[in-house]
C-alpha cells in the first residue's frame, strides 16, 4: 500500500515508519527535517515540506492510498495552539485536493474522556502539555464534521512515553473514548501503538470515529 506519513522524524512517527517498512509499504515520509531518516530504506520516498505550503504538500501527497499524520507544531513552541490548527488545516486541505479519501490522525490523550469531562479539561492534566493538547481536541472537534474524508482519530494512552519500555508486545486492547485501565495504569508502549496504527491502516476495520489502543 502506498502510505504517506506526515511527521516521520518525531517519536510517533519514526516508529510508525519503522512498522510500515516493515510491513513492505511504499511510505513517502514527509517531515522538516529528514536527517534522522535513513533514505537508503526499500520503499520509502522522503520529502521536506512544510505542512502550512498546501500547494507542495498535495503535489507530494498524490497517489498514495491514505494519509497518516503524527504532526506536530512542538510541544516548546510558544505559539503551539495557534501553529497545530493551522498545520492541521493545510493538511486536511491538502488531502482533499490529493483526491484521497483515508486520512488517520494521531491525536492526544487529553481527548479522552473520564467521568463525563475531557482529561484536558480535568486540574491534573499536566500544564506543560496543555496547549497542545487542546490544540488537537479542539482540531478533533472541528475534523468530526468532515463528511467528504474517511478519518479517524487516535488518542494514545495517558502513559505513551519514553519510559514504558515493553517494546513491541502485540498485545493490546482496543476501546472508543475513555482510557484502557489495567492495574490502575492507562498506558501503551510506542512500539505498540505504532503496530496498531498500522494495523488498522491494513485492515480497514473502522472508519470516522475516535478510538484508542491500550494494555
Amino acid at each position: 500500500m502506498k502510505v504517506a506519513l506526515i511527521g516521520a522524524t518525531g517519536f510517533v512517527g519514526s516508529h510508525i515508519l519503522k512498522e510500515l517498512l516493515s510491513k513492505e509499504h511504499e511510505v513517502t515520509a514527509i517531515a522538516r527535517n529528514l536527517e534522522k531518516i535513513d533514505i537508503g530504506e526499500t520503499g520509502l520516498k522522503v520529502a521536506s515540506i512544510d505542512v502550512n505550503d498546501k500547494e507542495a504538500l498535495t503535489e507530494i501527497l498524490r497517489d498514495n492510498s491514505i494519509v497518516v499524520s503524527a504532526f506536530n507544531a512542538g510541544w516548546d513552541n510558544p505559539d503551539l495552539y495557534n501553529d497545530y490548527l493551522n498545520g492541521y488545516e493545510s493538511i486536511q486541505q491538502a488531502i482533499r485536493a490529493a483526491n484521497i479519501r483515508r486520512y488517520f490522525v494521531v491525536g492526544n490523550a487529553g481527548s479522552l474522556y473520564i467521568g463525563g469531562k475531557q482529561l484536558v479539561d480535568t486540574p491534573e492534566f499536566p500544564k506543560e502539555m496543555i496547549q497542545g493538547a487542546k490544540a488537537s481536541r479542539d482540531y478533533f472537534d472541528k475534523l468530526r464534521r468532515e463528511t467528504y474524508l474517511d478519518w479517524l482519530y487516535l488518542s494514545p494512552q495517558i502513559e505513551m512515553n519514553k519510559d514504558i519500555s515493553v517494546g513491541r508486545t502485540g498485545r493490546f486492547r482496543t476501546g472508543r473514548d475513555e482510557p484502557i485501565i489495567k492495574e490502575g495504569v492507562a498506558s501503551i508502549s510506542v512500539e505498540d501503538l505504532a503496530m496498531a496504527i498500522v494495523d488498522e491502516v491494513e485492515s480497514r476495520k473502522l472508519s470516522r470515529q475516535h478510538f484508542t489502543v491500550g494494555y
